[in-house]
């Protein structure tokens, strides 16, 4: 129960601010009915950066294309200056806190900016490396959303966004390791070893970082596997569910399509190509499923 003054009206709330970053995957319509503000990553193709979300240059489609001819792509981080800038930006709109929720900051220097910016922001900014990536990312972002909605303060959202990315699973298939070799985020014998057997391996994000679940001999057993592991994931409780594919909407498309036969989830399937800076990282033909608790 909110308490009222002495004249009857109700005292004023802390205006809180929710801020990530353009990985977690968040379509308009969502950030729209949240009010949550995304700051950009870049990718870089050729000699070009394009601030992902924002310039047409940087769509997943122009991604998996520069990625199957060969031409270099690389990925940065938003710099501290440009994360303050969105801190005043929300600032200036209204807001007395921030809530700042991020990519695993061991697969992203995102995390890392946030924390240099929050210290030279004029309200107070919680910062939270999620641990995850993409849709997982979105979905504490949208969790800290709905507490701040029900009347809840930025410690009971930030700590609603850390139980629910905690809670999440990420899994996904790649057609190959080197693309997550060329970003340095698994080992060059892993992924040539992977390559020598054509190996189709399943990978999930274990605190932060790319694990491997199992690896298989085939695409099609490593789809019908990687239904299983969501499955598995769900349980019996209700949960929401995004599949994320880069070039591969046949597939990604399928497996929805099955998984909406076997889990119970809240609302639809949420099929979505995955971002240009996560797709730079994966390779064209991944498919990925992030299964999460229902957010009330």
């Amino acid at each position: 129960m909110r308490l009222r003054a002495r004249d009857g009206s109700l005292p004023s709330m802390p205006k809180v601010a929710i801020i990530t970053d353009s990985t977690a995957s968040l379509c308009g319509d969502v950030l729209a009915e949240t009010g949550i503000r995304v700051v950009p990553l870049q990718v870089i193709i050729g000699a070009t950066s394009y601030a992902e979300g924002v310039d047409e240059g940087a769509s997943p489609t122009r991604i998996a294309e520069a990625l199957k001819k060969f031409t270099p792509v690389s990925t940065s981080k938003p710099t501290p200056a440009l994360m303050l800038e969105a801190y005043e930006a929300a600032i200036a709109d209204g807001a007395t806190e921030i809530i700042a929720i991020h990519i695993s900051a061991a697969m992203s220097g995102t995390y890392d900016s946030a924390e240099v910016a929050a210290r030279e922001a004029s309200v107070p900014v919680h910062t939270l490396d999620t641990r995850q990536v993409g849709p997982a990312t979105g979905y504490a972002a949208v969790a800290a959303a709905a507490v701040l909605d029900r009347g809840g303060s930025a410690e009971e959202a930030i700590e609603a966004a850390r139980q629910q990315a905690a809670a999440s699973a990420s899994l996904f298939y790649v057609d190959t390791l080197e693309y997550l070799r060329r970003g340095g985020r698994v080992g060059a014998a892993a992924a040539l070893l992977g390559g020598a057997l054509a190996v189709k391996p399943l990978l999930r994000i274990d605190d932060g970082e790319v694990g491997t679940l199992e690896k298989v001999r085939t695409a099609g057993k490593a789809l019908g596997r990687l239904e299983d592991l969501a499955v598995e994931a769900a349980g019996d409780a209700a949960v929401e569910v995004t599949v994320a594919h880069l070039a591969n909407p046949a597939r990604a498309e399928h497996l929805a399509e099955k998984l909406d036969t076997r889990i119970d989830v809240t609302g639809s399937i949420r099929i979505a190509e995955l971002g240009a800076v996560l797709g730079a990282h994966v390779g064209p033909g991944m498919v990925a499923v992030c299964v999460t608790p229902a957010i009330d």
